[in-house]
């Protein structure tokens, strides 16, 4: 069973309930996982707020740095450890897992490098005035990290608010839990006082909830659905807490009919299957110019086939999604798709031993896919690509911002001039020329436009929303 992690001490949740936890790969449990609520999390705010006050506040930014980096060194020497809990708890092939470890130990040397470095100005002003700026922790931050990607999320979310010198109270998906509380555990080997990371696990109604609207919370991190980032930013609003969104999207990836297809094929299935399509940044879409949607879409098509999904321990192209729920979410939107007589290009295959309760859907590859279809327009959350075609420039333009998300975009041009008027046109957080995601980019700052939320995370960026900036004025004739 596993407890929550409060003040670097295991303990059980107030009310004793426990959540099982599900193996998406076989449908069965395997562990239990607290059931937390207000009072678990009012501990954990606690536990939170007196290390900010006490410790914590008296560590130099060179020794919250440190810190970090023995955090990082650490996840390193677990990363076989930490990616069979995420293989098991989330359903990911073994080298996703490995990938997300991986990247985990890489946010949290990124940011110990970052501690120290987080400066404030000077500002000419007035005869007989010396005005400067710096930079304060807001103090108590509360994470909502969600099922998908656990370790990268905590990494560059708690990563960079504790190198601002904030302390956190993290609420992970009750679907994904596992590795985020080891990792909180080997903080505190390595050093971390008391009530610097904090787990609560838990619902999103009890836990997330509480959280949110928690008065000792001074500012809150959440990625996941904007449904529920609405609610965050309600509850907040209501004293006055800021809060960073990461919504999701509906990312297109433009291929034109100069692009090298060698090289981007192979980028747009891997944007799509990774992590079994379950990525806000997945590239859901993929705008081929006409004369070449044929031919773009009858390779894609002989690479979908070929694709094979099973248990994650199998270390396939793809595994499971991540609970039952999920499955039927997008076998919906399929059913809908075929009812509205939508063709199928093509489709990949589940291998026959896999488990009969296992969560597993093939990907499956969609043409001429209406730009009005609700397959256009909302995140599906599994294999599923959707291809379209466009005229010309200002078409594909046209296209790629008709959505209310705007987080990513892949561009595939050779001509030099037109990459950079895609870049300036397409309304995403992130526009990748000639790529896709640049190989996840700890240092590029993320974060969306319109629905898919506002503030940024990762890079250095990520610093300024941890922080306040206060502005000191003296006076000295």
């Amino acid at each position: 069973m596993q407890l929550n992690f409060i003040a670097n001490q295991s303990v059980p949740s107030a009310s004793g309930r426990t959540l099982p936890v599900i193996d998406p790969s076989d449908g069965q449990p395997f562990d239990e996982i607290q059931r937390s609520d207000a009072a678990d999390i009012d501990a954990a705010v606690r536990a939170a707020r007196a290390c900010f006050d006490g410790p914590w506040s008296q560590l130099s930014a060179a020794e919250r740095g440190r810190l970090l980096m023995a955090l990082s060194r650490k996840v390193a020497e677990h990363a076989d450890e930490l990616a069979l809990l995420e293989q098991r708890d989330c359903g990911k092939p073994t080298k996703q897992a490995k990938a997300d470890a991986a990247a985990l130990a890489r946010y949290f040397e990124f940011y110990a490098g970052a501690c120290d470095k987080l400066h404030g100005e000077t500002i000419p002003y007035q005869s007989g005035y010396s005005v400067f700026t710096w930079r304060e922790p807001h103090g108590v931050t509360g994470h909502v990290i969600p099922w998908n990607y656990p370790m990268q999320i905590f990494g560059r979310s708690v990563g960079g608010a504790l190198a601002a010198g904030n302390v956190s109270v993290v609420k992970p998906a009750e679907d994904a839990c596992l590795s985020l509380i080891r990792v909180a555990q080997l903080a505190a080997e390595v050093g971390f006082p008391p009530g610097a990371i904090n787990m609560v696990t838990g619902y999103g109604h009890e836990v997330g909830d509480a959280l949110a609207r928690h008065p000792g919370i001074d500012h809150i991190s959440f990625t996941g659905s904007p449904k529920v980032g609405t609610l965050i930013q309600q509850v907040a609003a209501e004293r006055h807490c800021p809060v960073t969104l990461e919504l999701g999207g509906k990312s297109p990836q433009i291929i034109f009919a100069d692009a090298d297809i060698d090289a981007a094929l192979p980028v747009v299935i891997n944007a799509i299957v990774q992590n079994a399509g379950q990525t806000c940044s997945a590239g859901s879409r993929v705008l081929i110019e006409q004369s070449v949607y044929d031919q773009v879409l009858g390779r894609l098509g002989q690479a979908f086939a070929a694709l094979r999904v099973g248990p994650a321990a199998m270390d396939l192209d793809v595994g499971p999604l991540i609970r039952k729920t999920q499955l039927e979410r997008v076998h919906g939107f399929l059913a809908e798709a075929q009812a509205a007589g939508i063709p199928v290009v093509a489709q990949g295959q589940v291998v026959a031993d896999a488990p009969a309760d296992g969560f597993f859907q093939a990907p499956v590859l969609l043409r001429d896919v209406p730009v009005t279809h609700r397959l256009a327009q909302e995140e599906v959350f599994g294999p599923v690509l959707s291809a379209m075609a466009f005229r010309d420039e200002d078409h594909a333009v046209e296209l790629a911002n008709a959505t209310h998300f705007g987080l990513v975009a892949g561009v595939w041009t050779e001509n030099g001039a037109r990459q950079f008027r895609m870049a300036r046109r397409v309304k995403s957080g992130q526009i990748f020329i000639n790529n896709y995601g640049a190989g996840g980019g700890v240092e590029l700052p993320f974060g969306g436009y319109k629905s898919s939320g506002y503030g940024r995370e990762k890079g250095f960026e990520a610093l300024y929303g941890f922080t306040v900036l206060k502005t000191v004025a003296v006076r000295h004739g």
